[in-house]
């Protein structure tokens, strides 16, 4: 696989999406998880997208249990909860795995092509965050605690 566009992922509705219905667009790819300290980010990002949406940015929300458990519910509990607690808008698809024998070819395919610190491969946390340009290509791996209005500059630079 050389691009996003390769792959698809069940949504959040159980439906299969091939990411290539993003052709053209810069994507944020975040692991998700609902119990997280860093759950109050679905706020940034739903602003990225609110902000950036028209300009050509996608947010994909995929949430994730391997983390201290912290994506206990189902599909409904999960949309749900985005959109009462943070009107989330942006695409969320059905629960993964990011790391170990299960993980997603999607996100394996980002750790490849982001290693993380010291070319660490594994996705450390909820909220790691991948920047894809518009041609399919990863352009920056961001760590949880990385913020999403701190990378809004290097979004716009994409668009």
């Amino acid at each position: 696989m050389t691009d996003i566009y390769d792959f698809s992922a069940r949504d959040i509705s159980g439906r299969d999406v091939s990411l290539s219905a993003y052709r053209g667009k810069a994507l944020l790819i975040v692991n998700t998880a609902s119990k997280c300290g860093f759950t109050p980010q679905y706020e940034g990002l739903q602003a990225l997208y609110r902000d950036l949406g028209a300009r050509g940015l996608v947010v994909l929300g995929f949430p994730c249990n391997q983390f201290g458990g912290q994506e206990p519910g189902d599909a409904a509990e999960i949309a749900s909860f985005c959109k009462l607690t943070y009107d989330v808008a942006f695409p969320m698809f059905a629960k993964i795995d990011v790391n170990g024998p299960e993980a997603s070819p999607l996100f394996v395919w980002l750790k490849r092509e982001a290693p993380g610190v010291l070319g660490s491969k594994d996705v450390k946390w909820n909220f790691t965050k991948f920047l894809v340009d518009r041609t399919g290509h990863v352009v920056e791996r961001y760590a949880p605690t990385t913020k999403p209005e701190a990378i809004r500059e290097a979004i716009e630079a994409l668009l």
